[in-house]
Parts: C-alpha cells; sequence; structure tokens
C-alpha cells in the first residue's frame, strides 16, 4: 500500500477511532453518566424545539388565513399568539369540560362498585348451586368495606406523610420543572419568530463545512423528516377529534351515559396508533358496566361499527398516505416504540420509521436501476 498523504491520513483517523472506542469500552459507564448530565443541560431546548414543532402546525395554516400581506411584521407574531392560544385553549376547554363529569363519575362509581360485586356474588352463587363446595366458598366471601375504606385512607395518609417529610425535594423538582417548561417555551417562541433566519444561518454553516453534494443530501433527509412529522401529526390529530366527535354524537343520539366523557376519552387514546382506541373502549365499557351491563354491550356494538367506518373511510383519506409506510411495518414501529418509549415512542417511532423505509427504498430503486444500466450497456457493447 502506497503511504501518500491521503493513506495517512485515514489511518490516522482510524488509530484515533480505535484509541476512542477503546476508552469509552473501559469507561463505558462514566461516558454514559456524562451523556446523561448532557441531555439533561440540553433538555430545556429539546422541549422547546418539540414546542415549536407543535405549534408551527396550526401556525402555518393561521398564516395563509390572516389577511395581511406575506411581508407585514405584524403576520407573524399574530399568527404566533393566536396558534397558542388555540393550543392553551383546546387544553383550557378539554379540562374544565371533562374534569366535572369526571368527578361526577367516581362519585358514582364508589357508590356502585359495592352492590355491583355483590351482584356478581349473587349471579356466582346461583350459577355454581350444584356444586356446594364453590358456593360454600363464594358465600364465605365478605368484603367489609368500612375496613377497606380505612385502610385507604391510611395508606394515603401514610403516603401524604412521606410527601410531607421530603417537601423540599419535592418543591425544587417542582421549580425545576417550571424553570424547564419556561425556557423551553421561550425557546419555541424564538424559534417561530426567527424560523427563516435560523433556517438560512444553518444551511450557510453546512455548506461552509460540509462538502456540497453531503450538504445537498442532509438538507434532502431534513425535508422528508419534517414533511412526514408533519404530516402524521396534523393528520392524527385531525382523526382523533373526528373520531372522538363520532362517538360524542352518537353516544348522545343512543342516549347512552358518560358520552361526553368517552368521546373526549376516546379522541385522546386515538393519538396512540393502532391500540389507542381500544383502550377508550375497555374503559368505556367498564363505566357503562357499572351503571347497567346491557349499556355497555350496546357500546362495544357501536365501538367496533365506528371503527370500521373509522379505518376504512376516515384515516385513509385524513391520515391517508402521509407516512408512506405498509401496515406490517407501522405494526412494527408500534411495537418497538411502544417497548422502548412507551406512548411516546408509539408516537414518534412510525414517522421515523417512515423517514428510514422512504430512504432505504430510494437507495435500492436506485442501486438497481444502475444495475440495469449497467446490463444493457454490456448487451449492447460490440
Amino acid at each position: 500500500m502506497e503511504l501518500n498523504d491521503s493513506t495517512i491520513k485515514k489511518l490516522r483517523w482510524l488509530i484515533v477511532f480505535a484509541v476512542a472506542a477503546v476508552v469509552i469500552g473501559f469507561n463505558y459507564r462514566s461516558v454514559f453518566s456524562f451523556a446523561v448530565r448532557i441531555f439533561r443541560f440540553f433538555t430545556p431546548f429539546l422541549l422547546g424545539g418539540v414546542m415549536a414543532f407543535i405549534i408551527n402546525l396550526p401556525m402555518r395554516t393561521i398564516e395563509g388565513v390572516i389577511p395581511l400581506k406575506r411581508d407585514s411584521k405584524l403576520l407573524r407574531p399574530l399568527s404566533l399568539i393566536i396558534s397558542i392560544v388555540f393550543v392553551v385553549g383546546i387544553v383550557v376547554l378539554v379540562t374544565f369540560v371533562v374534569m366535572p363529569q369526571l368527578i361526577d363519575t367516581l362519585v358514582i362509581l364508589q357508590n356502585s362498585l359495592p352492590s355491583f360485586l355483590t351482584g356478581i356474588k349473587t349471579e356466582a352463587e346461583s350459577l355454581f348451586v350444584q356444586f356446594p363446595q364453590i358456593a360454600d366458598y363464594i358465600n364465605s366471601i365478605d368484603i367489609d368495606w368500612k375496613t377497606f375504606i380505612e385502610r385507604v385512607v391510611s395508606f394515603l395518609s401514610n403516603g401524604a406523610g412521606t410527601v410531607l417529610s421530603s417537601t423540599f425535594s419535592a418543591a425544587i423538582s417542582i421549580i425545576s420543572g417550571v424553570t424547564t417548561f419556561f425556557i423551553g417555551f421561550v425557546f419555541a417562541i424564538y424559534i417561530l419568530l426567527q424560523k427563516e433566519n435560523l433556517s438560512r444561518q444553518f444551511k450557510k454553516l453546512m455548506k461552509a463545512y460540509l462538502p456540497e453534494a453531503l450538504t445537498v443530501r442532509t438538507l434532502e433527509i431534513l425535508d422528508l423528516v419534517h414533511t412526514t412529522f408533519a404530516n402524521f401529526f396534523a393528520g392524527q390529530c385531525l382523526e382523533a377529534i373526528i373520531l372522538g366527535s363520532m362517538f360524542f354524537l352518537t353516544l348522545s343520539i343512543f342516549r347512552l351515559p358518560y358520552a361526553l366523557l368517552i368521546g373526549v376519552l376516546i379522541a385522546f387514546t386515538a393519538l396512540i396508533p393502532m391500540f389507542g382506541a381500544f383502550i377508550g373502549c375497555v374503559i368505556g365499557a367498564f363505566l357503562m358496566l357499572m351503571i347497567q351491563p346491557v349499556n355497555a354491550l350496546v357500546f362495544v356494538i357501536i365501538f367496533f361499527v365506528l371503527q370500521q367506518i373509522e379505518g376504512n373511510l376516515i384515516y385513509p383519506h385524513v391520515v391517508g398516505n402521509s407516512v408512506g409506510l405498509p401496515s406490517i411495518w407501522v405494526l412494527v414501529a408500534v411495537t418497538i416504540g411502544g417497548s422502548t418509549m412507551g406512548i411516546v415512542g408509539m408516537l414518534i417511532f412510525i414517522p421515523i420509521t417512515s423517514v428510514i423505509y422512504t430512504l432505504l427504498r430510494e437507495a435500492v430503486n436506485h442501486r438497481l436501476s444502475k444495475g440495469n444500466q449497467a446490463n444493457t450497456k454490456k448487451l449492447i457493447k460490440p
């Protein structure tokens, strides 16, 4: 091998990489701890980036609706304020509308749960009347609700005592969380007000220090990531609102209880791809089962009918092919994301997998195209 300047430079970087890998391998705990500290340091800015991305979804639409010129200095601040009010207003509206009904539901459950369990016990006794041993065992079950409630209160009191004993550390955590949120919120506002300037500065930085081909390819990938995430989250939110409204109207027409509570619950759980709405179904059926079992059966039937309408008619048109991912890879993305990062992982792994799938498909098609061209040249070569 000829030891020219290029080869020596590659060997130098290979040696540096090998030494760094060995050092990290022997001190992986310290490196991991250092990485965690760095991540915590950048947490407010990462939170601000996420907040900016979410607020920017309605902000882009609002900017196109406001009757102002595109170069007006009032367009960006006004659209930002309206977007923040819109997002905060939805959270406040849902909280103040749902919380009273949720409290009433908990009170009803507290009163109806003992009688419901007593009814189950009576039905079980009549069912197993031909088996005296089982019937005697069921009959011997006696729940002392007074003692049960006293134990729950005692547990909560002890827990409260533990919380009070660590008030200082809890206060520090709350202050730290509020500070992180405030810094992230201010950072998000700065990003949204200066997003064109930041984009232009980032592109200039890449062009100054990276090769032109790498810069172009990186910008293409970043544009694909932004488009995929924006389309997915916007479509998912709109689809969740439509599905929740469908359940609210249908349950109201059939005069079933908890129409508003279940509609809001399904709208929120529907944000979780594939499995979310079924979580709302289980909770809604349980709430109705405590009041009247027939209502629970009717609700389950309504749920599967509306799910078929949503899955075959609404979802393909609202979300459509925004992620461009086959169903089998959606299932893989949801499973891996849920096992690694919980609900947040389910949400972000689908667009991430879609980006990887799109890039891999482009690379494979490009490679096959080059192979076909090479084979064609061989065939026509005299």
